[in-house]
């Protein structure tokens, strides 16, 4: 098959002046910094530092394919956007699409403030690509979107905020194109408004083109793509299923760094035993764990609590253990689990352990927990909960 986007060892280069103390308090210092400028003596009033913001990307996209791009602000997934949309030459490169190109990049650009809603609507249509005759046949359809009916003809400079999105997500979002390239739309308006798009944005994937899509919510990525991009610092770390390049981004954003000098007194590290990878879990069961644990003191009649949670807080499981003794030095908690049917996604653990009323340690452990299994529901994440249940399911008919 034939892709319909494809990036070849695509890079771009930004130069950056930064400027050097450049304020001259006499006429004299003036003359004399421009003379130096001139002869070839004297400091630069300014220095060129490159930063790139992609570097050495390639990646191949097939018709119908609805892709995700994810990074933190900075990782080059506006760039990216911009080469394949062609508001930017690359550096070095080249990018090819194979289809008409529909890019909702920057909700509300071509808008005027003086234009009326209706003649927005066709000024931004002309500017996306659309014909007249093609605007004319979707007007109702995007007004009726919009809801904006009773303020068409008034200048949308007297629109409220969440009107004037509306009408230019609208817009964009009507453009019949074979590649759509998509930077953060859904992040606007409101709760409602963001469902609606978050509608459109389906029944466009449904609909078989292809789509590009960015966002920082991965709710909203996991929801409408089935594959995904991880772009940091301008190089992809990550290309594949959604879910796990979305748990590989996360954990990412949730990992710290070990502490320097001596080991604290409580839990230090942990890891799965028996996994390719000490912090990700592939499978759904069984599951060993351990946590290492360094005491300065003794421990005589200890409680031991261990919680699995979401980054956001939510407790998943948690099991408790007393009559702990423990000596000074370090011990290895081993914990084994039947099974750990998590949703693909990124958790975490924590683990606190008392003397009494006294907390020897209580620590949201470092490095986040990875599951990558894959996921049983299939109706999306809005309905899909924590748990990773398979389920058979049959009708049977009563007579």
């Amino acid at each position: 098959m034939v892709p319909a986007i494809e990036a070849h060892n695509l890079s771009k280069c930004y130069h950056l002046r930064a400027g050097l103390p450049a304020e001259y308090h006499t006429l004299r210092d003036a003359i004399a910094s421009a003379f130096g400028r001139v002869f070839g003596y004297g400091r630069p009033t300014t220095q060129v530092r490159t930063v790139r913001a992609l570097d050495g990307v390639s990646f191949r996209i097939h018709p119908g394919e609805v892709v995700g791009l994810v990074g933190r602000n900075g990782a080059g997934k506006s760039t990216m956007l911009k080469i394949l949309a062609g508001i930017t030459e690359p550096t070095e490169g080249r990018a090819v699409l194979r289809g008409r190109v529909g890019a909702l990049l920057d909700v509300g650009t071509g808008f005027h403030p003086e234009l009326t809603g209706r003649e927005n609507i066709y000024f931004s249509g002309a500017l996306l690509g659309m014909k007249r005759a093609e605007i004319d046949h979707k007007l109702d359809a995007i007004v009726a979107f919009a809801e904006v009916e009773e303020f068409l003809e008034t200048p949308v400079k007297f629109y409220s905020s969440g009107m004037y999105v509306r009408l230019a997500f609208a817009v964009a979002a009507h453009l019949e194109a074979d590649i759509l390239l998509v930077d953060e739309v859904l992040a606007v308006g409101d709760v409602a408004f963001q469902r609606k798009c978050l509608g459109k944005m389906e029944a466009i994937s449904q609909e078989g083109r292809t789509v590009l899509f960015v966002s920082h919510n991965p709710a909203h990525v996991k929801r409408l793509c089935n594959r995904a991009i991880w772009l940091h610092q301008g190089r992809i770390r990550f290309d594949g299923e959604v879910h796990e390049a979305v748990a590989r981004y996360q954990a990412s954003l949730l990992t710290f760094p070990d502490a320097p000098g001596a080991p604290a007194n409580g839990f230090v590290a942990w890891r799965l035993t028996g996994e390719t990878q000490p912090f990700t879990l592939e499978h759904e069961g069984p599951v060993t764990l351990e946590i290492t644990l360094t005491l300065h003191e003794e421990v005589r009649n200890g409680l031991h609590v261990l919680v699995l949670q979401t980054p956001e807080g939510l407790r998943v499981a948690g099991w408790g253990f007393q009559g702990i003794r423990l000596g000074i030095g370090t011990h290895r908690f081993r914990y084994q689990f039947p099974a750990l049917p998590l949703r693909p996604g990124v958790y975490r653990w924590f683990a606190a352990l008392w003397e009494g009323e006294n907390p020897v340690d209580t620590l949201l452990l470092p490095q986040p927990l990875m599951v990558t299994t894959p996921a049983h529901s299939v109706l999306g994440d809005a309905w899909a909960g924590i748990l990773n249940v398979p389920c058979d399911f049959e009708i049977a008919r009563e007579h």
